[in-house]
């Protein structure tokens, strides 16, 4: 019997560390949206890899662009 094979998974990385981002803009919502799932929750490190510094950035600024008005807090 074979043995199984082992899946190759592309180690994730903070896309903001690489690029060296400091400040997430809560105005460009078409960034944003990409850490979004398709209900509108915000998209945990664990799938998109992001560190936790900046994660808490990205979120603050997905609560600041829902607070007024440029993204839904519900998609439907």
């Amino acid at each position: 019997m074979a043995a199984p094979q082992k899946r190759f998974q592309r180690r994730k990385f903070c896309r903001f560390c690489s690029e060296k981002v400091d400040f997430v803009d809560y105005k460009d919502i078409k960034f944003l949206r990409g850490y979004l799932t398709e209900r509108g929750k915000i998209l945990t490190r664990r799938m998109t890899g992001t560190c936790a510094r900046h994660q808490r950035v990205l979120s603050e600024a997905i609560m600041r662009a829902r607070s007024i008005a440029l993204i839904s807090f519900i998609e439907r």
